[in-house]
Order: C-alpha cells, then structure tokens, then sequence
C-alpha cells in the first residue's frame, strides 16, 4: 500500500468538541485503506489557525521529518495560517491542502483579521500541490478568492451513513439545531425568530460543543432567558453516537441557521432520516440540501442572517399542514441520492493518485 501522511488537529477525536472538520477527516482517515492508502495519521496540538510558537516548531518538525517526495495531507486549518511552515516544505513534498471553510470566512474575525488570514491561506494554497474542498461551493470560492487555477482544486464532498426514517414527535414541533455554537452557526439569528413565533407549540434543541467561544454562549443564554425562553430552548452541549442519533430520531424538523457554511453535514444527516431542513442560504447549502429525484426540495430556505425571514418560514412550517407534508415526502425521496464516505475516499484517494511520487 502506498503511504499518505494525515495532518489533522490534535482534537480530532475530543468528543467534547466534535466537528464537521474533525468528522470529515476521521472519515477520511478510516476510508482512505481501502483505496490502497496506507494512512500515517500525525495529530499536531496547537490553536490552530493561529498557533503559538512551541506548535509552529512541533509542526515544522513533523513536516521536515517527511522524506522528500511524500505524499502529505493536511487540514487547512493547521497548514492554512502558517506558510511560513509549510510553504517551504511544499517544495519537496506532494502537499494536498485540504479546506472545510476558507479561513477569512470565519465569522467573529473583524475585516483586518479576516484579510490577514485570507493572504496566509492564499501564500499557502498557492504553494500546495493541490488543493481539496469539501464542496463545490467552496471550492468555486477558492479559486475566485485566491485566484488559483481550477485544475489544482479538487471536491471531495463529505459522505453520509445510512440511518432509519426518524419517528419525529408530532410532524411538526420538536425543532433540532446541530452545530458548534459559536457565531458562524447563527444560532442567535435562531432564537431571535423562535422568541418571534413564541405563539406556537414548539420546543428546540441547541445541539453542540459550547467551549468554542465562550462570550458568545453567555449571550445566547442571556438572549435565551431575555426572550422568556429557558423551557424551551435547551443548549444541550455535544452529542455523539447514540445521543445524538436519539435527537434525530424525535426530530421534526433540522433548523440550520449559519452565517456560513461550506457544505453543512448536518443537511445530510437530517436527510438521511427523511427530516425536512430549514437552512440560511448560505455558502454550500443550497447544493447539499439539493432536489429529491421528483426535483422537490426537501426543506425552506431563507436568507442568512435574516431572523423575521426564520420567523416566517416557521410559521409556515406549523400553520400549513400540506407543506409539511410535502417537505417530509421530499426529504425522504432525497435519502436514496445520497452518496456514502467510500465516494469521498475514492474522490480523495484519486487526487493522491495523482501527485504520488510528484512533489509540488
């Protein structure tokens, strides 16, 4: 088996903070062997993108012990702001820059910081042998940002599990939101609707790691009680396994409300249960939440950011029984197009392929 060197961060398997990213790259670290990969997988500490020194140097140690020629995959998120470690390692490497979300698409950096970020992720796709994004959307967006040519950027969009049709509770009112929450999820665009539809019977599930951004959980609390919404809004910390699939499986609807988003796993998650989607039309959406094979669409979407936008949408969720019955006979139809994580191996695995023995 030929060997590719994984590059991740050390947190990929904390289940207190789960994530797209780390899920993704699990994945790809267990799918990739039976794609003839044999996978070194290198977990490197550091708070990534902008890491402290003693993490830069324990990255640019683990980079120059590769022999010359090796083939290197590695996370955007540790190898995107430092090119100052990896740029001069990509020259003798056969580096492939994998990208969940464009660094300067973080919510929460401020216009400065944003720019900073983008010009040391552009130093470092440009220096890659190739680049992979996680979903067409994202990959449109890094060649258009960082002006790279389109045959060096690659989509190996993430894979999805079969799972059995969620019960729901009642078809309408256990509402389900899974993400990180941090402000790029949006889950205060979220409450900010539900304290608008307050009227309906509805409860609401908050489902994520909450250590990622502190200020931002305390003022989503604070919003949460402010809106008189403590018994119905429950930020439940993260789930996995079991857990998380209980959540689904009383799920009625998945609300989405990101301000950006590369592909949005949940999507899929949710309908791969046949749960209708309610997403901000953001980034990748769109295309993930796609057509079911009649060419319906399995969910609403509303403009980002738009929280009255959320609020209506809602109240034609619970006020139209026949749409409700529509989106749920859509998302189910939509299960059969879903494609597993072996394509994602398979679409990673062929790029590999390409640069084996071929140094950027």
């Amino acid at each position: 088996m030929r060997p590719v060197h994984v590059v991740v961060p050390s947190d990929i398997h904390d289940v207190a903070v789960p994530s797209g990213g780390n899920a993704y790259d699990r994945r790809v670290c267990g799918g990739l062997p039976a794609t003839g990969w044999q996978v070194h997988e290198v977990a490197v500490a550091g708070g990534w993108p902008r890491p402290d020194d003693a993490a830069r140097a324990s990255l640019a140690r683990t980079l120059s012990a590769l022999p010359d020629g090796a083939v290197v995959l590695i996370d955007g998120l540790v190898a995107c702001g430092v090119p100052d470690v990896v740029v001069p390692e990509a020259r003798r490497l056969a580096l492939v820059v994998l990208v969940h979300l464009p660094l300067g698409d973080e919510v929460g950096a401020g216009p400065a910081q944003a720019a900073e970020l983008a010009a040391l992720e552009r130093e470092t796709l440009h220096a890659a042998s190739a680049v992979v994004a996680t979903s067409p959307w994202a990959a449109r967006r890094i060649v258009a940002q960082h002006e790279l040519p389109a045959d060096r950027v690659y989509v190996a969009a993430p894979g999805t599990d079969p799972a059995p049709l969620a019960p729901g509770t009642d078809g309408a009112s256990r509402l389900l939101c899974v993400g990180s929450v941090t402000p790029t999820k949006g889950q205060d665009v979220l409450v900010d609707a539900l304290a608008a539809v307050a009227d309906l019977p509805w409860s609401c599930d908050l489902v994520g790691p909450l250590r990622r951004d502190p200020a931002f959980v305390a003022a989503l609390r604070g919003a949460i009680d402010g809106h008189g919404l403590g018994e119905r809004v429950r930020l439940t910390g993260p789930r996995t396994g079991t857990e998380i699939a209980t959540d689904y499986a009383y799920a009625d609807l998945l609300v989405l409300p990101s301000r950006v988003e590369s592909y949005g796993m949940v999507v899929t998650e949710a309908l791969a249960r046949g749960i209708p989607v309610l997403a901000a039309s953001t980034g990748g959406v769109p295309e993930t939440l796609g057509y079911a094979p009649d060419a319906s669409v399995p969910g609403i979407l509303v403009p980002p950011e738009d929280g009255p936008a959320l609020a209506g949408a809602l109240r034609r969720w619970f006020g139209e029984p026949a749409l409700r019955d529509a989106l749920r006979r859509s998302a189910r139809e939509r299960r059969s197009t879903l494609h597993g994580w072996e394509v994602t191996s398979r679409c990673l695995a062929g790029v590999l392929e390409q640069l084996s023995g071929t140094p950027g």
